[in-house]
C-alpha cells in the first residue's frame, strides 16, 4: 500500500455570471488560482495566441473582472 500525500482544499471563487465566453473562463480562473499572470505566460500555459489572450484580457478588464497591475493581470 502507497500512502498519498493530501493537499489542502483550494477554495476558489464562484466565475462571474457574465462570463459566457469558454476563453474568458478559463483566463479568468487561471488568473484566480495563479494570483497573476503575464500575456506571455496565459498564452503559453493556456495555449493561446497572444492576439485571444489580448482580446480576452480586455473585456474581462473592461467588465472589471480583472486588472493589470505592472505586466501581470490578476482577478478582482
Amino acid at each position: 500500500m502507497s500512502s498519498q500525500e493530501h493537499r489542502p482544499a483550494t477554495q476558489l471563487e464562484p466565475v462571474p455570471d457574465d462570463l459566457e465566453s469558454a476563453r474568458a473562463k478559463l483566463v479568468y480562473i487561471y488568473l484566480d488560482v495563479t494570483e497573476g499572470a503575464t500575456v506571455d505566460e496565459l498564452g503559453e500555459i493556456l495555449a493561446m495566441k497572444k492576439i485571444n489572450v489580448l482580446s480576452v484580457l480586455r473585456s474581462l478588464s473592461s467588465a472589471g473582472h480583472v486588472e493589470r497591475t505592472g505586466p501581470e493581470y490578476v482577478a478582482n
